[in-house]
């Protein structure tokens, strides 16, 4: 054990004097190195941060939610656009209909969206703000936290009372520092009573709908000052089914298939004519995209490790014919060839992890830097640091094996002659 250590100690020496002694040479041999781990590691820490960001969103919106549209998430907008745009908008009926026949559904949520409108509090208003008119249960489905004040009660929202919950970035345009619940905003030109806050959800790559900046109202408090029928073409809909515990979602949409058929009178022989979405259809699709992005980093890390690879094994075939004389020595002194194998195979390697090093804190930087310009943290994880780390030791080993191999088998005499 103490001559492994002794020989680890002599080759990090032997390394540092090679990094020392032709530092262009030395330079230009681990700028390979530190491209290919860059390469590699920054491209697959940016996509795990990325993804990361997107499925936690996504988990906040409700992996067990399906989503009544007319037109699949899964495929390009513009194709078949026709077809699905001759298609019904969801609708109340639709809500009405699932409530009344699913026994797989644990909670069903109607909502219209306008904008446009302008929202006013003494001399304060905002423009265009984002109104949305949901049944009841939607605050069961949507998974957004109130901060101050409460929800619509069950008596407010069936008699479409005047009540509002602002999204936190409205409330704050509204009212400043003034405490919002409890005081009345003019809104379709009446006034509502806020009676909560939500809490601030922030910027996010996924934003399907921006609670921050919603002028929240019961749907039958909507309808008062909207055209909410399906022939409206202006205004958003939305139809969500969540669930009940333990039911798997393709049990689900199968059963609202046969619902909303049935609702709808399609005979056996017609197809859908609505779309039944699930947030796994955007991931699969995103999942996609970031794995030929990680194929990308790692051909272009893979061919400037290849070029750093061959240049670290030149600097070792070039250190084994300046120290033959002394590797002759070594073995006339009864040196091992495997002791000598293992001096140049981790001096190699030393050399590739410090070319590794290089790489992995030119990464944590460049990270560093993008997260104060993007909507999310960028972190270089721990797996992703050894990754970098062990890539760097199979280069060495794979650089220095070669010389490595050919130094142990010299012979004594002639090495010390040459």
């Amino acid at each position: 054990m103490i001559t492994i250590f002794r020989i680890i100690y002599e080759s990090s020496v032997q390394a540092l004097q090679s990094l020392s002694g032709n530092k262009m040479r030395t330079f230009l041999s681990l700028l390979g190195i530190v491209i290919g781990i860059f390469c590699i590691i920054a491209v697959k820490s940016a996509v795990d941060s990325l993804q990361d960001n997107i499925v936690s969103s996504f988990n906040e919106l409700g992996s067990d939610v399906l989503y009544i549209e007319k037109q699949p998430w899964n495929e390009d907008p513009g194709q078949n656009w026709w077809k699905y745009a001759r298609r019904p908008n969801p609708s109340f009926s639709d809500y009405e209909r699932i409530k009344k026949r699913s026994i797989l559904a644990d909670e069903v949520s109607f909502s219209i969206f306008t904008g446009g409108k302008t929202a006013k509090f003494k001399s304060n208003s905002v423009t265009n703000t984002f109104v949305m008119g949901s049944t009841f249960e939607s605050n069961k489905i949507q998974n957004v936290d109130i901060e101050k004040g409460r929800y619509f009660t069950p008596t407010e929202y069936h008699n479409g009372a005047n009540k509002i919950v602002l999204g936190h970035v409205m409330a704050n345009e509204l009212f400043g520092a003034v405490e919002p619940i409890g005081k009345s905003i003019k809104l379709f030109g009446q006034k509502f009573q806020v009676i909560g806050v939500l809490k601030k959800e922030g910027e996010s790559l996924v934003n399907i709908m921006n609670f921050d900046e919603v002028c929240w109202i019961g749907y039958n408090s909507l309808k008062k000052f909207v055209n909410v029928k399906d022939n409206n073409r202006y205004v958003g809909r939305s139809l969500s089914v969540k669930a009940k515990k333990g039911v798997k979602l393709p049990d689900l949409k199968d059963e609202l298939t046969g619902v909303i058929r049935s609702k709808r009178k399609l005979k056996p022989f017609e197809d859908n004519n609505f779309s039944i979405n699930q947030l796994s259809m955007i991931t699969d699709m995103l999942d996609s995209v970031f794995r030929v992005l990680n194929i990308a980093g790692f051909w272009i890390g893979f061919f400037a490790l290849l070029v750093g690879m061959f240049s670290v094994a030149n600097i070792m075939f070039v250190s084994v014919k300046e120290r033959t004389n002394i590797i002759g020595i070594k073995k006339a002194l009864g040196a091992k060839g495997s002791v000598i194998l293992l001096e140049f195979l981790v001096e190699s390697v030393i050399l590739c992890i410090i070319g590794g090093i290089i790489g992995l804190i030119t990464v944590y930087l460049t990270l560093l830097l993008l997260s104060s310009v993007t909507p999310f943290d960028m972190q270089l994880s721990v797996f992703n640091t050894a990754s970098g780390v062990g890539i760097s030791i199979a280069v060495g080993i794979i650089a220095g094996i070669i010389p490595a191999f050919q130094a142990s088998k010299m012979n004594p005499v002639d090495a010390i002659r040459a």
